[in-house]
């Protein structure tokens, strides 16, 4: 009797979703700056797979996937994205999620991720 043959699993990477509103439209420029600071710097990160942000209903969301937690983890907290996050109670408030999977989720699911999985900062 043979074996089958059993894809191997897919490895895990470690997703980042944050969703942010700005306070108010006096803060936005502010925001904006801090948000294309940490991007460019997200986009430098070692670990990282992929990053982008979009608006969706109002919320300024980021998504990101990471070769694992510590590789997100080294980028958050030093360069643009501290000062960016020692800012953020000034400018916005929102949530944030991150998991591992095999399967990172597309666009369609991020907001309803954050939604029913975000956990207030």
């Amino acid at each position: 009797m043979e074996n089958p043959v059993q894809p191997l699993p897919a490895p895990l990477v470690y997703v980042s979703i944050t969703g942010l509103r700005v306070n108010s439209s006096w803060h936005y420029l502010r925001f904006a700056w801090f948000a294309v600071r940490s991007m460019t710097q997200a986009q430098r990160s070692p670990g990282l797979i992929r990053v982008a942000a979009r608006k969706i209903n109002g919320v300024h969301h980021t998504y990101s996937v990471w070769e694992d937690e510590a590789a997100m983890r080294r980028f958050l907290v030093v360069g643009a994205h501290l000062q960016a996050m020692r800012a953020f109670k000034h400018i916005a408030s929102g949530k944030t999620v991150g998991f591992l999977t095999s399967e990172p989720p597309d666009w369609s699911q991020v907001h309803e991720i954050w939604l029913r999985e975000g956990v207030d900062r």
